[in-house]
């Protein structure tokens, strides 16, 4: 009887999705993120899971796009998500860093949003469009404004550094005032378009569905990353599963419409 009922408890608890064991050599994960959908959804459907399975979990917020790889390669964090493959790369490299992405995430797309204007077919020459300041996110606005018929940029510079000195063709003289992420969405009525990050445009209460225009660019989407030599380690194992598990896919489709999904969602 006794054999019968822990056999039962354990076919119990694996059903539930209960894990049974965690990485025995670690004990707390600390995560890092930009301010906004990044650590809200982390908090709020990924956090739990890790903490169900036994990890301590610390969340470190952070208000910009520098600090948290530099945490991360310092082990001030074990892990974080707030940034695309392109701005990785391009960072990993300037700053000599061995990071690896090991997870895409729920990302919110780069937007054009009204400022004093709240339509293109108002555009007139001279006006103004604010962008994101670090190369990469500034390159990926400057490509959005292409596709938008805005601006032509130069075919020869690779259009993942490209900056307004690329502009190639300008028809209406657009200015693009250059400012960091998180000013973008308080300075609209400073501009006459906006070209806001996703997760600065919902961290401010911009409801996606109210730009513009959205980008759809997939090479943007977001990654959680970890210290190279902690690839494979089982606890970075159970962060990859918790960000593909059936509770936080649930929690993003009902509280993050609009968001790219990770590749690994429709497997």
């Amino acid at each position: 009887m006794i054999r019968t009922t822990l056999a039962a408890a354990l076919i119990a608890a694996v059903s539930c999705n209960v894990a049974l064991a965690k990485d025995a050599h670690k004990d707390t994960i600390v995560f890092g993120a930009t301010v906004g959908d990044h650590a809200d959804m982390f908090k709020a459907a990924v956090k739990p899971t890790l903490e169900k399975e036994g990890y301590k979990v610390k969340v470190i917020e952070f208000t910009d796009y520098i600090r948290p790889n530099l945490a991360l390669a310092q082990h001030d964090l074990d892990v974080n998500e707030f940034q695309h493959k392109p701005y990785l790369d391009q960072f990993k490299q300037a700053h000599n860093l061995k990071l690896t992405n090991v997870q895409q995430s729920p990302t919110a797309p780069m937007g054009l949003y009204a400022g004093r204007k709240s339509s293109l077919k108002d555009i007139a020459d001279g006006d103004s469009i604010s962008l994101p300041n670090d190369p990469s996110n500034e390159a990926r606005a400057l490509l959005l404004a292409q596709d938008l018929g805005l601006i032509k940029m130069d075919k020869k510079v690779n259009p993942l550094t490209v900056s307004p000195k690329n502009i190639a063709e300008n028809p209406h003289h657009i200015k693009f005032v250059e400012l960091e992420a998180a000013q973008l969405p308080r300075s609209r009525q400073d501009v006459d378009f906006a070209l806001v990050p996703g997760n600065y445009a919902t961290s401010s209460g911009m409801a996606l569905t109210s730009a513009i225009n959205l980008e759809h660019n997939r090479r943007y989407i977001n990654w959680v990353v970890v210290r190279t030599s902690d690839v494979n380690k089982p606890w970075v194992k159970d962060v990859e599963a918790a960000y593909n598990a059936p509770i936080f896919k649930k929690w993003v489709h009902q509280h993050f419409k609009g968001y790219l999904l990770p590749d690994s969602w429709s497997k």
